[in-house]
């Protein structure tokens, strides 16, 4: 990087606020797709919207590409860098502005972390329905850049259900403040348009979101299982009988047995080829209606034992096994590739059998384990990425399950986002016509591509002449 740029954003961000120094970059290099690395030319590291902005006015100067990154927790490349381009994280932006408990909602920096902003919800009686597995590290940005979703998405949806303004900067360095919440805003609906844009539109720095009351009660119940399959079918039948737990989560026996050796062992049978993690929350009525009628649909699909959580300790103990699954899986290899699609609630059985049959011909195992009431599948494929051939057996996998995903009305991503992992899969999913109106409302934001270039959408469909792909070649 020109030492002339540097010092000016230095001047404008601190010393502290821009590492140089190859050491202090080599941890934004990758985010959860560990396999595509790229070490980038700087890391800035803003404190407010100001600074942000006054940043992003020096990077336009000069031409120079930018990729947004909250915590890093991103599985589908969002974050990674590119050739040339600067890091503009969110690591100093961690501030709840307000929070209004009368209206409840509150203003965040984009920085601030999921379960954060929780906790402090909670002193008020309320919460924030977004609970990604990562919520303890990934952050609101993030979340608002991914439309993240998470296991209780089932009944309170993915983020931009909660997502009532934004403050933007654009990738020249303008503010857009659209934070007033508004119920029937005037024009287009840019909020809803940048939730789920994947740092191509600009830079969220401050988010205005929606809490909601803390229930009255929640109770868990874990119905287990002697075959998959079974456990898919009930989560079929759950769904057509129009019973609304909070969430319907399954694991299959390979979770199951990874979580158990790990430090979150969470107490799952380890002779269950399949447990479903579900949870009912409402008035003491509503929660005993619920589950109630859930358990007889339970046992007639097969459950052999459904048990419910005694309390708020076991709770938290089959959660924490839920969201701890991830991690345990580095029991079984070194590196994990997380699948990421929806499927029709009515096929998720045969499409985790295909997920299976694909991996294991080619010499693959897969763990199961997702959010089952959205038909939002996440095969997890164990391996170790210094094995080159391997790498290249999981990534054809990955493309064989998206196609079946596809093949079946399903689509690409629940709430990981296409970033550089799906973004071979857009031309079968989306029409050029389709691709081409997203591209013309990218260019409407940034029709110098300078905003993470190379992510989302197809360079042919954007009719960019090159860029560089860090799978290997170029699309």
């Amino acid at each position: 990087m020109d030492a002339r740029v540097v010092e000016e954003l230095r001047a404008v961000l601190g010393r502290d606020g821009v590492l140089a120094e190859r050491a202090r970059r080599t941890p934004y290099e990758a985010d959860g797709l560990a396999f595509a690395r790229c070490l980038p030319e700087l890391v800035l590291l803003p404190r407010d919207t100001r600074e942000t902005a006054a940043a992003l006015r020096v990077l336009a100067a000069h031409g120079i590409p930018v990729v947004p990154r909250g915590a890093g927790t991103g599985l589908s490349g969002g974050a990674t860098p590119v050739e040339g381009g600067v890091v503009i994280g969110t690591a100093r932006m961690r501030r709840i502005l307000a929070l209004d408990a009368d209206n409840r909602l509150a203003r965040v920096q984009a920085g601030v972390v999921n379960a954060d902003l929780g906790r402090a919800a909670a002193r008020h009686g309320l919460f924030y329905a977004p609970d990604p597995s990562s919520q303890k590290a990934c952050t609101i940005g993030g979340n608002v850049g991914e439309n993240s979703s998470g296991p209780h998405g089932f009944r309170h949806g993915s983020t931009t259900r909660h997502v009532l303004g934004l403050v933007l900067v654009t990738p020249e360095g303008d503010v857009l403040d659209l934070s007033r919440p508004e119920h029937d805003p005037h024009g287009y609906d840019l909020v809803g348009l940048f939730v789920g844009s994947e740092g191509l539109l600009g830079i969220a720095t401050e988010i205005t979101v929606a809490l909601l009351p803390l229930p009255p009660l929640v109770e868990t119940m874990l119905a287990l299982f002697r075959d998959l399959d079974s456990a898919c079918d009930a989560v079929s039948d759950l769904v057509a009988a129009r019973l609304e737990p909070t969430a319907i989560e399954v694991l299959d026996q390979l979770t199951i047995e990874a979580v158990e050796a790990s430090v979150l062992a969470a107490g799952y049978p380890k002779d269950a080829a399949a447990v479903l993690l579900l949870e009912s929350e409402g008035s003491e009525a509503e929660v005993a209606s619920t589950l109630g009628a859930i358990e007889p649909l339970l046992r007639a699909r097969g459950a052999f034992e459904v048990r419910r959580a005694r309390d708020e300790l076991e709770r938290a103990r089959l959660w924490a096994g839920r969201k701890g699954a991830y991690g345990a899986m580095g029991r079984v290899a070194p590196d994990l590739y997380v699948c990421d699609a929806v499927v029709p609630r009515t096929r998720l059985a045969e499409i985790v059998r295909v997920t299976i049959a694909i991996c294991q011909a080619r010499g693959l195992r897969v763990a199961n384990v997702f959010h089952a009431g959205d038909g939002n599948l996440h095969p997890n494929i164990p391996y170790d990425r210094r094995d080159a051939g391997q790498l290249a057996r999981v990534l054809e996998a990955g493309d064989a399950i998206l196609d079946a995903v596809l093949a079946v009305g399903g689509s690409l991503t629940g709430e990981h986002g296409v970033g550089l992992e799906k973004i071979g899969a857009m031309g079968r999913a989306f029409s050029p016509d389709d691709l081409d109106a997203q591209c013309r409302v990218r260019d409407a934001w940034d029709p110098a591509r300078r905003m993470n270039p190379g992510k989302l959408l197809p360079v042919h469909a954007c009719r960019e002449t090159h860029t560089r792909d860090p799978r290997g070649g170029a699309r």
